[in-house]
């Protein structure tokens, strides 16, 4: 029998949650997956998720995904014959009930949500059918292509700005590098904040014709979406932040999709929401509705987004301050040393203390952070304030390397480095070579093996995990996806060759059920023929792709033996 857990106070009072809604304030190693799965978990052993219903998980990134399933399904083990209905909270609850692993509770990043709403109703969203994802290497590439066009149709707009004493070597490099680097960033941000909006290239010329001036970067921006989304509806393709706007757009035409979807997830669960957007938040909260039962944890002192995208920390504070809402903290963390802690809750006051409308206010939010309780089975490491020290000056990069070296050969030289190995975390290769150079000019001894790691050794170790992540997942399609793409890189392709890679890979993530593509029934033609190359490419993996899979029943060794062999 599983021993019971040992919670910490704070949450055994969101592990008492029932329903409604409720915003959860997490300090940095206050254990949030670990309480969110635990919560789902839970749910699921509670009477109030029926048997054909799930509980939704939405987080930020795809290994998010794999860590909140692998958690849930630790917790819903079949190693305790006894199920509780309703008791629960607190230190007594004991994982166990005889799930099978996957059942019961869906895990989605915001696109894949995104993707499973859309693909429900495709056609109310003007898409065909059989749409395709553009991935993100082949939206910049296409976007980079039609900046770098509009550039050139359009240089004799933007030239004039330039001083007239120019080099011709200067003004060749501004027009073919600097200026479209420039004018790609400006796009970015245009079509990224336009999709936020909802506005289309055509919404945003209305906007434009109606301001009192002319802006002329927003103008190119409008021009670059325009081209962007005609290239994207000439390939029967929708990109990442298309597929967020048209799954909001598709639940606000259809309530009868809303009715039937909060009836399969009639419990929300959001992680990461210090990185909630606004299209998320809205698409969200359509999906519980006002009766609905939503949870959302996160840290608004580690948004992380909010510099490159239109995510913010304040839909989450706000949504804490909302009439109903029940709001919680997570302020343990066993992560850190109380000397941490300590410094950390001192720039949160210092922050809280400033006037109100100051814009450093807003950078750092309550709850302060707790060190974890004395019997705490995650306890603090020791405090060492002797070991903490602030530089306030501002090194050269040279000079840092030295003080970096002065530390580690003052640590070398003492007692407590005996049969202990220091890491030091660099920003590149080679910047980590020429630390590697000066401990060595100290006669320091340095190990440098994952420096010294080719990118063809990076690379086949990321095919086989590829291989062995679909292995472990083999009903996802994304997955399956992404074992061709591993066996397919490992030819060497040529650029034509990983184009038609790309398109293989997403009509494998189009199959709705992987078994269609590896499983068909006999006389049933699964594969689409309308693309000849991509036709071949998926009845040339097709044969390995069974043969992985009667492989996985091997030992884990000989299995990544096997897989090398292809």
């Amino acid at each position: 029998m599983t021993e019971a857990l040992r919670l910490r106070s704070s949450q055994e009072k969101i592990l008492a949650y029932r329903g409604g809604w409720m915003g959860i304030s997490a300090v940095p190693g206050a254990g949030k997956t670990f309480t969110l799965s635990l919560l789902a978990a839970q749910l699921l052993r509670s009477a109030r998720v029926k048997a054909d219903q799930e509980v939704l998980i939405v987080t930020l990134v795809n290994s998010a995904v794999d860590n909140f399933a692998a958690r849930i399904a630790g917790f819903l083990r079949a190693d305790n014959p006894q199920s509780s209905s309703d008791s629960l909270p607190g230190s007594g609850f004991l994982p166990g009930s005889g799930f099978l692993p996957g059942w019961g509770y869906r895990v989605r990043t915001l696109h894949g949500l995104a993707n499973d709403i859309v693909r429900e109703r495709p056609e109310a969203v003007g898409l065909a059918e059989d749409f395709q994802i553009i991935d993100e290497s082949e939206s910049d590439r296409l976007l980079r292509d039609l900046t770098h066009s509009w550039v050139r149709a359009n240089w004799d707009r933007v030239s004039h700005y330039l001083k007239e004493d120019l080099q011709e070597h200067s003004s060749h490099k501004i027009e073919s590098q600097d200026f479209p680097a420039l004018m790609l960033d400006s796009a970015y941000a245009v079509i990224r904040f336009a999709k936020d909006r909802q506005l289309t290239p055509e919404d945003l010329r209305l906007h434009l014709d109606q301001a009192p001036g002319t802006l002329p970067l927003a103008e190119m921006g409008q021009s670059i979406y325009s081209d962007y989304q005609r290239a994207l509806r000439y390939r029967g393709e929708v990109d990442f932040d298309d597929l967020i706007r048209l799954a909001l757009q598709a639940l606000k035409i259809d309530d009868s999709l809303v009715k039937r979807l909060r009836r399969q997830w009639p419990f929300v669960l959001e992680d990461e929401a210090q990185d909630s957007s606004r299209l998320q938040e809205e698409i969200l909260r359509t999906l519980c509705g006002p009766e609905g039962n939503w949870v959302r944890v996160g840290d608004p002192n580690q948004a992380i987004y909010e510099t490159f995208t239109t995510a913010s920390p304040t839909y989450l504070q706000n949504f804490r301050r909302e009439p109903g809402v029940q709001s919680r903290d997570l302020p343990e963390s066993g992560r850190s040393s109380p000397t941490v802690i300590e410094l950390a809750n001192h720039l949160i006051d210092w922050s809280q203390d400033l006037p109100e409308g100051d814009p450093l206010r807003a950078g750092l939010a309550l709850p302060r952070i707790k060190p974890a309780p004395p019997d705490d089975p995650r306890p603090n490491p020791p405090s060492a304030p002797e070991l903490i020290r602030l530089v306030p000056n501002k090194f050269r990069s040279e000079d840092e390397i030295r003080k970096v070296a002065d530390s580690l050969e003052r640590w070398a030289q003492s007692e407590e480095s005996r049969d202990q190995t220091a890491a030091v975390l660099v920003t590149s290769n080679d910047r980590g070579f020429k630390i590697v150079d000066e401990l060595r000019n100290r006669k320091i001894d340095v190990v440098d093996s994952l420096l010294k790691s080719s990118s063809a050794t990076r690379a086949a170790a990321k095919a086989l995990s590829d291989v062995l992540g679909w292995l472990a997942r083999p009903h996802e399609s994304r997955q399956l996806a992404n074992a061709y793409l591993a066996w397919h890189s490992t030819s060497d392709p040529t650029a034509d060759e990983r184009k038609i890679a790309e398109r293989a890979s997403r009509t494998l993530q189009a199959f709705r059920r992987v078994e269609d593509y590896l499983a068909p029934l006999p006389g049933v033609d699964v594969i689409p023929r309308a693309d000849a190359e991509v036709s071949n490419e998926l009845l040339r993996f097709q044969p390995l792709a069974q043969a992985w899979q009667k492989a996985a029943v091997l030992p884990v060794d000989q299995l990544v033996l096997t897989l090398a062999q292809s």
